[in-house]
């Protein structure tokens, strides 16, 4: 951004969706500044959905990394025009040609190539081919014919959206469609309302928002939640009903995810034979989208063994309500920017919830990976500890046939396991019953000594057969 500041957070990652506007040639460019973090996530999925042209930014240092695999994959699937704009040419080690031979891979093939993707190498640290950039964008707008309306009932996506101590829900939406006026009636999702106010890109109130443009709106009943698609309507009445259908809608689809959830036996039969383990999170963040997006980053690590489940998500501190819920559900809490209250903390450590709080998506992520490993059950392997030849049978009524053997290699151990073969085949598997050296008991007995062994309910015995020991050994996952 040459025109605004980029917030860095902790992490040094850019966090927060801003949308900002840049004036070129007396035309407008939105854009919607997705975060970037290696979990990726929702937030980029629903960038992606609101942008008609994405631009991706790749330096021309490091080239193509695995984020930037995804946001390829999340703008294709999006099917959204791509600009590759490669950043960083200023320093001394850029690699243009590397980038794009790269990116052919993905098939993103320059023009000179020819192919269809627009290159645009730039550098942000010195402005250099910036202006040539927001050039191609607006061409490539002029050839996809990207027009809108200004003269209808406004529609658009809410970008983000957040409860303001001050000032109530506040929602930053894009109109794409028509234009929004203030005291526009409203629905965006479950919430509806009237808008109260606007306020730009560049903090200025505005009265009113037409195509491609971005402004945060106050007067809304509630949170909507971020992407949702939001109307203007006639009168408050029609914007109500909107949203009492939407939350009606959302309702029978809940019902019937937990219906096919309840018919699904298997899974509960296996939960219930601890074949299954489910760790149960409550997720609350300052913004909807960064609930979205660590839920989904955090749901993506189930594995067979464990299934990670959010059983609440939302917005604002973390209150008694998330940790009585917690304590019922036995789920941990992970607060996004936010920290609980005093009556949530009290609580938490009354009835032993655990509440992590976090800065960054990635030490979340980690946190979580950690604990899973702590629930899967142990791996062990086998590790073989010693062979012996039976040299002789001995017979004693009360414990059946013992093999006078002889210790080859390695050793034996009291509790181990063995295999016997005979002329190169297995005849049994099972239990050492008894080790020992003479007429007494022992714990080990190592290579070039004798021994007497006595198997767990075998004694089909012969001189010859040849004993493996072994043990189960865990392993660190």
């Amino acid at each position: 951004r040459k025109t605004n500041v980029t917030d860095k957070e902790a992490g040094g990652i850019t966090q927060h969706i801003g949308a900002y506007t840049v004036q070129i040639n007396g035309q407008k460019i939105t854009f919607l500044d997705t975060p970037g973090h290696e979990a990726f996530t929702a937030m980029r999925m629903r960038g992606a959905n609101a942008t008609d042209i994405a631009v991706l930014v790749v330096a021309a240092d490091d080239g193509v990394m695995p984020q930037t695999v995804e946001a390829i994959s999340h703008a294709k699937a999006a099917g959204i025009e791509i600009i590759v704009a490669v950043n960083k040419i200023d320093k001394p080690n850029a690699n243009i040609d590397r980038v794009k031979q790269e990116l052919a891979e993905y098939e993103l093939i320059p023009e000179e190539w020819g192919g269809s993707t627009v290159f645009a190498p730039v550098s942000a640290k010195t402005g250099e081919g910036i202006n040539q950039l927001l050039e191609m964008i607006l061409l490539t707008a002029e050839i996809l014919e990207l027009k809108a309306n200004p003269n209808r009932m406004a529609r658009g996506l809410v970008i983000e959206a957040q409860l303001d101590k001050g000032r109530g829900p506040v929602a930053t939406v894009l109109v794409q469609k028509g234009t929004l006026h203030v005291g526009d009636f409203i629905s965006a999702g479950a919430s509806h309302g009237k808008v109260r106010a606007m306020i730009d890109d560049k903090g200025r109130r505005v009265k009113e928002a037409g195509p491609s443009t971005p402004v945060e709106i106050l007067g809304l009943s509630d949170v909507p939640g971020a992407g949702e698609v939001f109307l203007a309507h006639e009168n408050d009445k029609e914007a109500r009903n909107y949203a009492e259908t939407f939350i009606a809608q959302n309702k029978e689809k809940k019902l019937e995810e937990t219906r096919s959830k309840m018919s699904l036996d298997d899974l509960f039969n296996q939960i219930q034979e601890g074949k299954l383990k489910e760790l149960n999170l409550i997720i609350k963040a300052d913004v909807q989208g960064s609930v979205e997006a660590v839920r989904q980053s955090l749901l993506k690590l189930s594995n067979e063994e464990v299934v990670v489940k959010c059983i609440h998500g939302g917005v604002g501190a973390i209150n008694e309500s998330d940790v009585t819920l917690a304590a019922t559900s036995n789920a941990i809490i992970i607060g996004f920017n936010v920290r609980p209250d005093a009556t949530a903390k009290a609580t938490a450590e009354r009835e032993g919830v655990d509440i992590r709080l976090y800065r960054v998506i990635y030490q979340a992520i980690e946190d979580i990976e950690a604990a899973m490993k702590g629930m899967l059950d142990p791996v062990f392997e086998e590790k073989v500890i010693g062979h012996a030849e039976i040299r002789q049978i001995f017979r004693a009524s009360a414990i059946g046939n013992i093999a006078g053997s002889y210790v080859l290699d390695g050793e034996f151990q009291r509790d181990c396991k063995v295999r016997i073969t005979r002329d190169g085949d297995q005849i049994y598997e099972g239990k050492l019953a008894s080790l020992k050296r003479f007429k007494d008991d022992v714990k080990e007995v190592r290579s070039g000594f004798e021994c007497g062994l006595v198997f767990d309910g075998f004694d089909q015995i012969q001189e010859g057969d040849i004993v493996e020991a072994y043990i189960m050994v865990e392993v660190p996952r």
